[in-house]
């Protein structure tokens, strides 16, 4: 007699409690066997700033006294929303697939950064209303051809959110086997503001009309109906706040779902996670919510000019390491922010200690 098999709903739904469970504490001994490296370098103490607070934490994450931060990709994952049908976006759907298409061709903000330092992009269509079948170079893990109308009811079915949060957990685990020591998140998906901005409502307690914006530049009418279509979709869904999962496949995207996935098994893998802007802060929140042992996995790349962004940080217990009244998504602040994050760990690792260089310390 041959055991019954699971359904691959219930399959996808135990990956991603065991990914949740599985993310590891960081331990303080290793922040304080990078403090005591920092501390030798031939600097005064602390005059680093957060470059050093940067190198100690990825010297926790790792487990590593020397951390190697050269191997690094976004994953830059495109869906489509049902509830643009609502008018809530000043562009049209079909952008969504025209910008998967102007990454595959190299001639995105997205491109142009990674290609300046160094980083790997990928490009995966998650939930693209169209058939990308023909693409070159895009990586197809299509859920569903976009979501739902979240003013009409939830946004995907509990099946769509599991695999899509799966799609994630499964980049994460390919991540890992590469060596990356950096994963960006990033997003293309044209509503997806009214989706996070939603989930920022729900998760933070905050009223819909404090957390949402203009996303692609609503005018002012525009904005006030974005807000009340937000209003309708968590009066229709009614999504329990204590329950992120609920939240997510009522009121996210898929992308934001397979960005969580990402989020988690990243930190299930050891692997620095950097949080480009409001959309992936959303997908953050999410995982946060699902596993607070997350948090210290995260750098948060930037400060979005998205309202709702100051609350999905205070969230996840983040200070952004830039500032540059962006709103673009795409991955473009994680690609910035590497940088920051190579460059902290190469002071780590390359400067000379005062023993080392001859240097008299401190007096004191």
């Amino acid at each position: 007699m041959t055991a019954p098999t699971i359904g691959k709903e219930r399959q996808a739904e135990l990956v991603v409690h065991e990914v949740i469970a599985s993310v590891p504490s960081l331990r303080q001994e290793w922040y304080e066997r990078a403090g005591q490296r920092l501390n030798s370098l031939t600097k005064p103490l602390g005059s680093l700033g957060r470059l050093e607070e940067i190198a100690a934490r990825i010297v926790a994450i790792r487990e590593d006294p020397r951390p190697d931060c050269s191997k690094k990709a976004i994953f830059t994952l495109a869906a489509d929303h049902g509830v643009t049908a609502e008018g809530v976006s000043a562009y049209p759907k079909a952008v969504t697939r025209q910008m998967v298409l102007n990454f595959l061709s190299g001639g995105a903000a997205i491109n142009v950064l990674c290609r300046h330092f160094g980083i790997q992009v990928t490009i995966v269509d998650i939930g693209v209303d169209g058939d990308t079948s023909t693409l070159p170079g895009l990586m197809r893990m299509k859920i569903a051809p976009g979501t739902k109308n979240m003013a009409a009811g939830p946004a995907m079915s509990a099946a769509e959110m599991y695999g899509a949060v799966q799609v994630g957990i499964e980049l994460a685990n390919g991540a890992a086997e590469q060596g990356l020591a950096l994963i960006g998140t990033g997003e293309m998906g044209i509503g997806n503001t009214t989706a996070a901005s939603a989930i920022t409502a729900v998760l933070t307690g905050r009223a819909a009309a404090e957390v949402t914006g203009r996303g692609t530049g609503l005018d002012d009418a525009g904005l006030d109906h974005k807000v009340r279509i937000i209003e309708r979709a968590i009066v229709v869904n009614h999504p329990d706040p204590l329950d992120a999962l609920e939240v997510l496949q009522k009121l996210g995207g898929l992308e934001i779902a397979g960005l969580t996935g990402l989020i988690l098994n990243g930190a299930a893998r050891r692997i620095p996670i950097v949080v480009d802007g409001f959309i992936s802060t959303a997908a953050a929140a999410v995982a946060c919510a699902l596993q607070p042992r997350v948090k210290p996995f995260l750098f948060a790349a930037h400060r979005s000019s998205e309202p709702g962004h100051e609350a999905l940080l205070k969230f996840i217990g983040q200070t952004p390491l830039l500032d540059l009244n962006m709103r673009l998504g795409e991955g473009t602040g994680a690609a910035l922010c590497m940088a920051l994050i190579e460059s902290a760990t190469k002071l780590l690792n390359e400067m000379a200690t005062f023993s080392s260089a001859g240097v008299s310390e401190a007096a004191g």
